[in-house]
């Protein structure tokens, strides 16, 4: 999710067959099931249930991102919903893959066959530079391709060894594991860059829309939610469908004092800039901007510092919270945050290390999900 494009433009950096052998090298979680629902008491939710554990990516700390072993892994270690972004092939095929380029997600730089087809494309308004894109690849031609671990301090033991899934074979998986386990799993489908596709003629949203259709997945009682970071197309989904949407919302940094950080393209969505409207991802987390995503949405993803901020200097420190959540569920609007991750790096110094102790703190404020890389650790916060 947070941020896009930012494999290419900051680098990796630590801001088929899906069956292999397990690496020892590699520490598995132990697998733990999904908790009963909590009563009303316990939870500040907006349905006073506990928060929704989303495998962020499927479990991205341990697998590379939008692998069926990934999602599978996720599942196994209690999460509610797993999160596939959407990007569409050659052939109208919808993958799942982090962004349209696939330089840091799979190992395309190693088949010369293919060499011919590194380009510079733009997306969201920037020059995405020597990388190779989904929308220049057939299906079977991705299907040649294996996943990578994007982030270099992960651990790189399954890299080479998983196949780039479709849309429809990661929705076969959950709705296998989810009779398997005998609990409802559910997906998040982020559409990637809506105006990048439709301008080349790809209409993103459609295809969504009539695979979960294909599915009986296309209406409000369904365990999904559509999400995006831009607007245009999520007013567009509800036009055609009472799925639940999510509005994403998103920011270039946090400064020094603790105020979001905005600059393009994490200012504002990108639909918004091509047109030339004033409003930023900030906008839509005041009033006025929560009565509009309300209009067309059932809740809203922010960026984690929108709801605990911090001190961005050295070294950090933990703001007092907003009341972003508060104000998101007076207008029955849920909470969605992202993005949770271990590593020490991604902590507060307040965490001590230890990012069960960030969980509790959005939990205890009522966040109504979380995004993490890390399902294990997100479902024994919850306890």
């Amino acid at each position: 999710m947070k941020k896009p494009l930012y494999l290419i433009l900051a680098g990796i950096s630590l801001l088929g067959s899906q069956s292999c052998k397990k690496k020892s090298s590699d520490p598995e979680p132990t697998a733990t099931p999904a908790l009963v629902n909590a009563t009303p008491s316990q939870w500040k939710t907006l349905n006073g249930q506990q928060p929704l554990v989303i495998g962020h990516r499927g479990y991205a700390g341990l697998r590379p991102d939008h692998t069926l072993a990934g999602y599978k892994l996720a599942i196994d270690n209690g999460a509610d919903f797993v999160e596939p972004d959407l990007v569409m092939t050659k052939d109208s095929i919808l993958v799942c893959r982090h962004e349209p380029n696939i330089k840091g997600t799979t190992d395309v730089a190693s088949h010369s066959e293919f060499a011919s087809r590194m380009k510079t494309r733009k997306v969201d308004g920037l020059d995405v530079a020597d990388d190779w894109f989904v929308s220049d690849f057939t299906l079977a031609e991705l299907k040649t391709l294996r996943a990578v671990q994007p982030m270099a301090n992960r651990s790189k033991a399954y890299d080479g060894l998983y196949t780039i899934p479709t849309f429809q074979e990661m929705i076969d998986l959950v709705k296998s594991e989810s009779i398997a386990k005998g609990r409802t799993v559910g997906i998040y489908p982020e559409t990637k860059h809506p105006t990048y596709h439709e301008d080349m003629g790809y209409k993103l949203t459609d295809k969504v829309l009539k695979v979960l259709s294909a599915n009986g997945w296309n209406n409000a009682e369904s365990p999904v939610y559509l999400q995006s970071f831009e607007v245009g197309n999520l007013q567009y989904a509800r036009s055609k469908s009472t799925v639940k949407i999510v509005q994403l919302i998103d920011a270039d940094d946090v400064t020094e004092d603790g105020k979001i950080s905005l600059v393009a393209p994490y200012d504002k969505p990108y639909d918004f800039a091509k047109a030339g409207k004033p409003e930023t991802f900030e906008y839509l987390t005041t009033n006025a901007g929560l009565d509009f995503v309300k209009t067309y949405a059932n809740g809203i993803g922010p960026w984690k510092p929108y709801i605990i901020s911090y001190l961005n200097k050295s070294p950090k420190q933990k703001l007092t919270p907003t009341n972003l959540i508060q104000r998101a569920h007076e207008r029955n609007l849920v909470v969605h945050a992202y993005t949770f991750r271990d590593e020490e790096s991604r902590l507060l110094p307040e965490y001590f290390g230890d990012p069960h102790k960030e969980y509790k703190d959005f939990y205890d404020l009522g966040v109504d999900g979380v995004f993490s890389d890390f399902t294990s650790t997100a479902v024994a916060a919850r306890k």
